[in-house]
């Protein structure tokens, strides 16, 4: 079954998250991807920790379906090497530090001037231009500079998120960007074109919400923990054996909630309690009932009058619980994928019914190195010394 992407080229000079979770997305389309990386330890999120069975769990979870070419990038006949891997490739994606690739002499306007059809992508920190341009950008700290922090966590502490947020976020905006160019590409006459992309300005993209809310000096939402900042009730209860969150949304959904959950007919009727800001302004009131209500009840008593009530609800997983959840099994969403320790169970992507995503295994450094290097025509002796890293 042919796939969207099957016989698009993409070469990757990634690392970290950001690039690498782009690449993987588009490897899942059917696009061969050729990941770049340095001979001594290649991409250093491979030493991230050993916690899938040996390998890093961010490498396994963002590098399968991938070649992995080991390149020592110091030598000229390398940089010669993957510029006519380059010249073959129908995208071109790097993150490295900001200013790398130029220095390098595969800057991508350069590569753009020399190969048209070419898609470069740049993914860095804070864009090209202005004067964060060269600016280091970790994950964590993007999240402080796109104003994540200011909005998460407790309204005594800002916490960040448990997952790389910044990284996926420049990661899908990627991988957007250039199934649009390949689309433009195919419409225009074979002409290829750069995007750039920032992680600032992706995260910033994703909180447009309290953007907008705080429009014209307007106060921020506040940090509600689990909770959410301007919608109430809504979020994690405790109850007399565990915790159960749930969120209401309407005027309708409340007076279920009020009748059927707090069994309260007179909170159902009470004009005070119409409307969003109406429950927000009484949330002390509301609160004490919710708490003691909940606290009398089961997890799974509490569940049933959520339920009951046509209230949304959700248990609070740990990733036990995840791996184990029955409606990922009862969709069967669960497949594995190859690594050098062993087949190690992985998320199906999301895919039409017209292919199947491709889910090949996740390359060892460089194993791919010497066939890919035949194809571009260099012999053995070549091939070794391009792939010795350098004294």
């Amino acid at each position: 079954m042919s796939r969207p992407l099957d016989g698009i080229l993409v070469v990757s000079l990634e690392q970290a998250i950001a690039a690498p979770y782009c690449s993987r997305q588009l490897a899942a389309l059917g696009a061969r991807v050729i990941k770049v990386e340095r001979p001594d330890g290649g991409d250093f999120a491979r030493a991230y920790d050993k916690r899938a069975r040996g390998l890093a769990s961010h490498f396994v979870w963002t590098n399968r379906s991938k070649e992995s070419l080991a390149l020592d990038l110091k030598q000229p006949a390398a940089i010669d090497a993957l510029r006519r891997l380059i010249a073959k490739a129908d995208v071109f994606i790097q993150n490295l530090a900001p200013g790398a690739t130029s220095r390098l002499g595969i800057g991508s306007d350069s590569l753009r001037a020399e190969f048209p059809r070419l898609i470069t992508c740049d993914i860095s920190g804070y864009g090209r231009g202005g004067e964060w341009e060269k600016r280091k950008a970790y994950d964590l700290l993007i999240q402080a500079e796109g104003g994540f922090l200011s909005v998460t966590g407790t309204p005594d502490q800002v916490v960040k998120a448990g997952i790389s947020i910044a990284d996926i976020a420049a990661g899908t905006q990627a991988f957007q960007a250039i199934l649009a160019a390949l689309l433009h590409r195919e419409r225009n006459g074979g002409e290829g074109c750069h995007i750039d992309v920032s992680m600032l300005e992706a995260m910033a993209e994703w909180m447009g919400y309290p953007l907008l809310y705080t429009l014209d000096d307007a106060p921020p939402p506040p940090r509600a923990g689990a909770g959410h900042a301007t919608i109430f009730p809504y979020g994690p209860y405790d109850t007399a054996d565990g915790t159960v969150l749930f969120g209401l949304q309407n005027d309708r959904e409340w007076v279920s909630f009020a009748r059927v959950v707090l069994e309260r007919e007179d909170f159902a009727e009470d004009p005070r309690f119409r409307g969003n800001a109406g429950r927000t302004a009484h949330r002390g009131e509301i609160e004490a009932v919710i708490r003691a209500v909940f606290g009398s009840l089961t997890t799974e008593a509490a569940i049933a009058r959520l339920e009951a009530a046509g209230i949304g609800t959700a248990r609070v997983n740990d990733m036990a619980a995840l791996w184990a959840h029955p409606q990922l099994k009862a969709r069967e969403r669960w497949t594995e994928v190859d690594t050098a320790a062993g087949a190690i169970p992985v998320l199906k992507p999301v895919h039409g019914d017209g292919w199947t995503p491709r889910i090949d295994a996740v390359p060892q450094l460089g194993a791919d190195t010497p066939r890919i290097l035949e194809e571009i025509g260099l012999d053995a002796d070549q091939i070794t010394a391009l792939t010795e890293p350098s004294a």
